[in-house]
C-alpha cells in the first residue's frame, strides 16, 4: 500500500487583477467551491500548478473568477448561475459533489470540470466514466467509496471500540443515504455499532461533538464531504479536544492534528483538475476526456495525537502507513 497506484483512468471574489504588462486573458475560469477562501491556498495553488502544465498562468493569459459558498450548499446554485451570467469560458467545480451538480444544473453549454469524492455516474454527473457525454468531465478520488476501509482501519487502531460515531452532512443529499447504508454494512461486518450524527454547517460542529460525547462513542469516522474538508483544521481540533479517536479521508486532516486518514490527497485532484481545464481551454471537448481518478491512496497516522489520546497503535497498522507524524 506504499503510495500505490489505485486507478488512473476509470473509464466570493472577483477575478484576480492582471499584472502590469500582462497579456490579455485568453479565457476566464469560474472556480466554484463549497469552501471558504481562507485556508484553501494550498489547494488553489495545486490547481494553478495543473493549469501551468498546460501553459496557462493566472493574471498572464487566463483569468479566474472565484466563488465561495462558505459551507452553504444552498448558495451553490446561485453562485453557479452567477458564473454563467458572467459568461465564463469554463467552470471548475472544486472538491464537492453539490458544487458539481450546481454547475451542471446551471449550464448545458459551458464546459465543466469537476473534482469530487463520489462516483460521478451514480451521482448523475456523467453518463459513464470513459464517455462522460454532455459538457462535464473531471476527477474523482472515490474517497466516499473508501469509507468502509476507513472504518476497518479505525477499528484496527482502536480494537476496543464497540460503538463508533459517523459524522455526515445531511445537506449533501446526493450521496448521504448510500454512504450510510454502506457504512452500516461495514460496521455490522466488524461487529461494531455505528451511530450517525449530523452536522450540516460549521455552526453545528460543536453540538455534534457534544452529542457524540453524550452517546459515549469510542471512536469516530468522518465522511468525505466538501464542508468537512474545508474545515479540516477545526474538525481535527474538536476531535482532540473531545478526546475522540477519529479517522478522516485525507492527510490534510492528520497534518492539522487529527489521528489518522486513508484516502487520496486533495492536492492531486486539484492539480489534475487544472490540467483538464487547460486541455479544454486549448480546444478539447469534455465528452472526449474520460473521468480520471487521483492516483495515490495513502494511510497517514499522527503518533503525537495517538499518544495524547492514550492509544498504542498496533505494529501491523504502523507498518501499513505511508507516513507517520512523530
Amino acid at each position: 500500500m506504499k503510495r500505490r497506484d489505485f486507478i488512473t483512468v476509470l473509464g466570493g471574489a472577483a477575478a484576480w487583477p492582471l499584472a502590469a504588462g500582462a497579456q490579455q486573458p485568453s479565457g476566464t475560469i469560474g472556480f466554484l467551491s463549497l469552501g471558504w477562501p481562507e485556508g484553501q491556498g494550498g489547494l488553489v495553488s495545486a490547481f494553478r500548478d495543473g493549469l501551468r502544465e498546460g501553459g496557462y498562468v493566472e493574471g498572464r493569459n487566463v483569468a479566474i473568477e472565484y466563488r465561495w459558498a462558505e459551507g452553504d450548499n444552498d448558495r451553490l446554485t446561485e453562485l453557479a448561475a452567477e458564473l454563467v451570467r458572467r459568461k465564463v469560458t469554463i467552470i471548475f467545480a472544486a472538491g464537492s459533489t453539490p458544487a458539481a451538480l450546481a454547475a451542471k444544473s446551471a449550464t448545458s453549454t459551458i464546459p465543466v470540470v469537476f473534482f469530487v469524492g463520489s462516483d460521478p455516474v451514480q451521482s448523475g454527473l456523467v453518463e459513464s466514466l470513459r464517455r462522460p457525454g454532455g459538457n462535464l468531465t473531471g476527477i474523482t478520488n472515490l474517497n466516499v467509496e473508501l469509507g468502509a476501509k476507513r472504518l476497518e482501519l479505525l477499528h484496527q487502531a482502536v480494537p476496543a471500540a464497540h460503538r463508533i460515531g459517523f459524522l455526515i452532512n445531511p445537506s449533501n443529499s446526493a450521496t448521504t443515504q448510500t454512504i450510510i447504508r454502506n457504512m452500516e454494512a461495514a460496521g455490522s461486518a466488524l461487529g461494531v455499532e455505528l451511530s450517525v450524527v449530523n452536522a450540516g454547517s460549521e455552526r453545528e460542529f460543536d453540538s455534534a461533538f457534544a452529542t457524540l460525547t453524550k452517546m459515549k462513542i469510542d471512536a469516530l469516522a468522518i465522511t468525505a464531504d466538501g464542508l468537512f474538508t474545508s474545515r479540516r483544521e477545526l474538525l481535527a481540533t474538536l476531535s482532540m479536544r473531545f478526546a475522540i479517536p477519529t479517522v478522516y479521508q485525507t492527510r490534510e486532516f492528520v497534518a492539522a492534528g487529527g489521528l489518522m486518514s486513508y484516502g487520496a490527497a486533495l492536492s492531486d485532484g486539484y492539480r489534475l483538475g487544472g490540467i483538464y481545464v487547460g486541455r479544454i481551454l486549448k480546444g478539447e471537448k469534455p465528452t472526449d476526456l474520460p473521468v480520471q481518478q487521483a492516483m495515490k491512496v495513502e494511510l497517514f497516522i499522527n503518533l503525537r495525537s495517538a499518544s495524547t489520546l492514550g492509544l498504542t497503535i498496533p505494529p501491523p497498522l504502523l507498518a501499513l502507513a505511508d507516513d507517520l507524524i512523530k
